[in-house]
C-alpha cells in the first residue's frame, strides 16, 4: 500500500521517523516528572542545546573527553558533579526529517516559582558554554584522575587520567547557554516537565 500524500509529506515516511522518538521522549518524560529515576540523553550522535537561569551544583569536577556518535568524535568538556539543583531548565534538539524537514523537540522543567530540577551524580558532555560562574574553594590544574571533590571520571569516558581538571567544593552558575553531547545522571528529578514537537527550528536559545 503506497503512503498517502498531503501537502508534499509522506506521513507513513514521517510518522515511522518521528513516531519512536516522541514516544520514548515523552514515557521518558513523565516518569521523570513523577520522580526521580536514572537518566541519560542522547539523541542519535547529535549535539543539543541547554540552557537554565541557574545552577547550584556540590562536589564540583571537569576534565577533556571525547564523545564518539554517528557524525564522528567530538572533543568535549565534561562537567560533573555529585548534586544539582537547577531553575527553569530547557534542553531542545532540531531533528532533519526527510521530505517534511526540521523538526524541534523541546523539554522545560523547574520554572520559575516552582520546585527545581534535581539531579544526582550529574554529568553534561558539552563542547561550547556561556555563564556568570562562582566557584568555591577551586583547585586548578589537578589530574583528572586525582580530582576528589566531584563524582570521578564516568564510567566509559574516553579520558586520559592524567590529563587536566579543575574541581571545586560547590559551583553557581547564572544565564547558562550551552551545547552538548549528552547528559547523564544518577537520578534526574524534572518538576513541572513540559514537552513540544514542532515543525520547523524552535531552539532554547
Amino acid at each position: 500500500m503506497k503512503s498517502v500524500t498531503r501537502g508534499g509529506t509522506r506521513w507513513k515516511r514521517f510518522a515511522v521517523v518521528m513516531v519512536p522518538s516522541v514516544a520514548a521522549t515523552a514515557a521518558i518524560g513523565v516518569a521523570l516528572s513523577q520522580g526521580a529515576l536514572a537518566a541519560s540523553f542522547s539523541v542519535s550522535g547529535q549535539s543539543f542545546k541547554v540552557t537554565a537561569d541557574s545552577l547550584d551544583g556540590e562536589g564540583f569536577v571537569q576534565y577533556g573527553a571525547i564523545d564518539s556518535g554517528k557524525t564522528g568524535a567530538h572533543p568535549v568538556a565534561v562537567v560533573g558533579m555529585k548534586s544539582a539543583e537547577i531553575t527553569n531548565l530547557c534542553q531542545s534538539v532540531v531533528v532533519p526529517v526527510p521530505v517534511f524537514g526540521d523538526v524541534s523537540m523541546k523539554l522545560s522543567a523547574g520554572g520559575a516559582g516552582g520546585p527545581r530540577v534535581e539531579a544526582k551524580t550529574l554529568y553534561i558532555d558539552a563542547d561550547d558554554l556561556k555563564a556568570d560562574a562562582t566557584f568555591k574553594n577551586i583547585d586548578i590544574g589537578v589530574a583528572a584522575g586525582d580530582a576528589s571533590k566531584g563524582p570521578g571520571i564516568h564510567n566509559g569516558d574516553k579520558a586520559d587520567p592524567n590529563s587536566f581538571a579543575q574541581q571545586a567544593d560547590s559551583v553557581h552558575f547564572e544565564n547558562v547557554q550551552q551545547r552538548a553531547w549528552a547528559t547523564t545522571a544518577g537520578t534526574f528529578k524534572l518538576s513541572g516537565l513540559k514537552m513540544s514537537v514542532k515543525k520547523g527550528k524552535h531552539e532554547c536559545y
